[in-house]
């Protein structure tokens, strides 16, 4: 099934289903995620560009986005968000996010809507070969992984450098979008993207996105509510692995607490080894 049906019609309810083995599976299937062991980064990527002329195109790319982003997330999306104000408790410092993942157009969105600030999104790089808006993601925020040894350096100087100035990190845990999805998927890397909030001694929050039934007569796709929980904090008597753990619990705990205000299925998972 084609990404953009999936997300942009109301399908009938036989075609809302999606057998599952493990948590780690995709229910859709693009070219780029069939080729994704084999995108790396463009020879000499810079994860935050010299070019004066660049960082000013980004900068109002990134108004632009928003602006946009504003008008799809209320005329179609019909988001609401409910906790924003929790975010003010990270006044004058950086912070790590941390959402559940279901829905690329809304995931791309909805964080710049949400924080009170520029927001920087951890994304593998087969994103920057998305037709159409791959080549833009780096102007708005994206911040692809690197594989070689340098690139990594540089992937995690940049994000110590972005949150350094105040901005908000943004990170999909679950890895894999599963779409409209109810529930919380346990996180494949474990806690091991909790390294940057640990490393900076940083807060960081959870963005949860819950579906109810939509109030438009005639639309099956649901409405969305976008609950924030937070801040969590670092422990200094802990060493970093601990505080690894301990954010990851929290912050899973949390996504699964805001998850039980979802009360719309619109798309059934349902696991194989449970089919009948």
């Amino acid at each position: 099934m084609a990404r953009a049906e999936l997300f942009q019609k109301d399908l009938p309810e036989v075609e809302r289903v999606f057998y599952y083995e493990s948590e780690e599976d995709d229910p859709i299937q693009t070219k780029e995620q069939e080729r994704k062991e084999k995108v790396g980064l463009p020879e000499g990527y810079q994860f935050i560009p010299r070019n004066p002329f660049k960082r000013l195109y980004g900068s109002v790319l990134y108004r632009g986005f928003k602006v946009f982003a504003r008008y799809y997330a209320k005329s179609y999306l019909h988001m609401k968000v409910v906790g924003r104000e929790k975010l003010k408790k990270a006044k004058g410092t950086g912070y790590v996010v941390y959402a559940n993942h279901t829905n690329p157009y809304h995931d791309a969105f909805s964080p710049a809507l949400v924080a009170d600030r520029r927001i920087f999104t951890i994304v593998s790089p087969v994103n920057l070969k998305i037709p159409g808006i791959g080549k833009y993601l780096p102007y708005i925020g994206a911040l692809p992984l690197g594989s070689s040894k340098d690139e990594k350096i540089a992937f995690n100087e940049a994000v110590d450098k972005r949150l350094a100035q105040k901005n908000c990190l943004v990170i999909y845990p679950e890895a894999h979008v599963w779409p409209y999805y109810t529930g919380i998927r346990k996180f494949p890397a474990g806690d091991k993207s909790f390294k940057y909030a640990v490393r900076n001694n940083l807060p960081i929050f959870t963005m949860t996105t819950t579906y109810q039934k939509s109030k438009v007569v005639g639309q099956a796709r649901p409405d969305m509510t976008v609950y924030i929980d937070g801040p969590f904090y670092p422990d200094k008597k802990l060493s970093d692995e601990e505080n690894r753990a301990k954010l990851a619990e929290e912050a899973y705990n949390s996504m699964v607490k805001m998850s039980k205000h979802s009360s719309y299925e619109y798309f059934k998972y349902i696991k194989k080894a449970e089919k009948k």
